[in-house]
């Protein structure tokens, strides 16, 4: 009689220590960064209701994803980190990845893409985690300010921000690099195990 009694307090516990941990793993959140898609081209170009609005010769093409979150911190990384990959040949010493757009002095195209922050629901795209619009365009717009200060105004370009746009490109390669400007904790583990 004495075992039955118990055996229901050791599942009750056992029971307890499970959903705990099943509730921490829920707790856990994915990380919330800006996202770029940065693709190599020879050329790229934006239409808006079958005009062009903006075109570059070889550079980069640079898709922005806005999270809810981001922040000025987000943008100053991302335009960072864009204008220093080293995502060009060099002829002169035959090194493959050598050269970022800056010292190229080639050009750099953004767009705005909320649904680089997509999910599927189901069948359905959910996009509640993107920027809302009207935080969205004042931010990106800076995003676009920033880019021009930290190499030439001249040389970055965009689309237009809440348009439906065809984008059209000749990637160069391809080459095609994803970045967020919070890595995930196991990428920074990883770097700061090696």
């Amino acid at each position: 009689m004495n075992s039955v009694a118990y055996l229901p307090l050791f599942a009750a516990s056992v029971g307890t220590k499970r959903t705990t941990a099943f509730s921490n793993k829920k707790k856990i959140q994915p990380i919330r960064s800006m996202r770029a898609v940065v693709q190599r081209v020879v050329s790229a170009s934006v239409e808006v209701d079958g005009r062009t609005v903006s075109e570059i010769g070889p550079g980069l093409l640079v898709l922005v994803g806005l999270h809810d979150s981001d922040s000025e911190s987000d943008a100053e990384y991302i335009c960072r980190k864009v204008l220093n990959m080293r995502l060009f040949p060099n002829q002169s010493t035959g090194k493959a990845w050598d050269l970022n757009v800056m010292q190229k002095n080639y050009e750099v195209l953004l767009v705005s893409q909320f649904t680089l922050y997509g999910m599927l629901k189901g069948n359905k795209p959910d996009f509640h985690v993107a920027m809302p619009p009207q935080r969205a365009k004042p931010f990106y717009a800076s995003v676009v300010e920033r880019f021009g200060k930290y190499y030439t105004p001249d040389a970055i370009k965009d689309g237009v921000f809440g348009a439906v746009m065809k984008v059209n490109l000749v990637n160069d390669g391809p080459v095609t690099m994803q970045i967020d400007s919070q890595p995930s904790k196991n990428i920074v583990e990883a770097s700061e195990g090696s």
